[in-house]
């Protein structure tokens, strides 16, 4: 078995702390680019269509986290039987995906995502895989004040498992038509990555993510009566919020549901009605809506804001139970 000194060398070496095994990492996360343009010393990786997962290995026990710390051990059982094994403690960052053919997809995902019951997880049938792209702490250590360049390197000569566990493929050449070619192809996007940089847990600009179509998490605060022969409701209603916590409408989203989960979706926020919108400036529409406590986040894709900061075309794409409500911001490019 291959040890951390064995391979970190130098300066790298140098940076390695040994720590008590923290109980709790907040998440590094990727700052929204419409700019990838090639930059010295950077890297690329799939930008996976997923959940974030956190892992924790400590004393052969694994316990799954989302990025808001709630438990996923139960949703991923697979995940957790591969990763409890002998061996040396560890924290892993990823994503974890389930695929259509060869691409990531979150609405397949989003079924998953909502079974607490481990068997009936296994049992229906969404192949799943974790995604791993980060190792943070390893057999005592502290990998985190680390250069990227160096965690990645680690994590690919130390963590080796089998499905559904995946390392992330590291992508060093890019070019425009490359990324033109994946976005093509189906890809959600990608992660540029600067390798001299350490992990932090903070939005940083040290990671840039590039997203092939837009599309953001959300404020479900409302809802409209169905029409015609829809059951349910008709739209959501959405929102952001800014930083001094106030609830921003962008607009409805009345696409991307089926039978089941317009059920579903309407038995999670009959028991969330309120009288009046939660939202500083709502639509004007009054006649056939329904106010929701802010609690409910989903993934909405769309193709632009539009100048009165609407989203036109979007689409639902499923909800983020992993994502609290008052997180949520509009992305712009930076």
């Amino acid at each position: 078995m291959r040890r951390l000194h064995d391979i970190l060398k130098g300066k790298e070496a140098l940076k390695l702390e040994s720590e008590t095994m923290p109980e709790w990492i907040s998440p590094m996360l990727a700052t929204l680019t419409h700019d990838l343009r090639p930059r010295n010393g950077w890297i690329y990786e799939h930008k996976f269509d997923g959940e974030r997962c956190l892992a924790w290995r400590r004393a052969g026990r694994v316990t799954l986290y989302s990025r808001n710390r709630h438990e996923l051990n139960s949703t991923y059982p697979e995940v957790v039987a591969v990763l409890e094994a002998p061996g040396p403690d560890f924290i892993l960052d990823g994503e974890i995906t389930a695929a259509r053919g060869d691409l990531s997809d979150f609405q397949l995902l989003q079924k998953r995502m909502q079974l607490g019951d481990p068997q009936k997880a296994e049992q229906s049938g969404i192949a799943i895989f974790y995604n791993v792209f980060d190792l943070l702490h390893h057999d005592g250590y502290c990998l985190r004040a680390l250069p990227q360049k160096a965690r990645k390197e680690a994590l690919e000569k130390l963590i080796d498992f089998p499905a559904p566990i995946h390392i992330a493929r590291t992508i060093r050449d890019w070019s425009p038509a490359f990324q033109k070619k994946i976005c093509a192809m189906g890809w959600e996007g990608l992660i540029a990555k600067d390798t001299t940089a350490p992990y932090v847990s903070k939005r940083a600009r040290t990671w840039l993510k590039y997203k092939c179509a837009m599309g953001q998490a959300f404020v479900i605060a409302g809802y409209t009566d169905p029409k015609n022969s829809r059951t349910g409701f008709g739209a959501l209603l959405l929102g952001v919020y800014d930083d001094a916590g106030n609830l921003h409408y962008c607009g409805k989203v009345g696409t991307g549901f089926d039978d089941e989960l317009l059920a579903a979706l309407s038995a999670r926020m009959k028991p969330l009605e309120i009288d009046k919108p939660a939202f500083v400036d709502p639509p004007r529409q009054k006649k056939g809506i329904h106010w929701l406590k802010p609690v409910l986040v989903g993934e909405v894709g769309f193709s632009e804001w539009t100048s009165a900061g609407r989203l036109r075309h979007p689409r639902f794409k499923g909800l983020r139970d992993d994502k609290p409500a008052t997180a949520t911001r509009r992305e712009d490019p930076q």
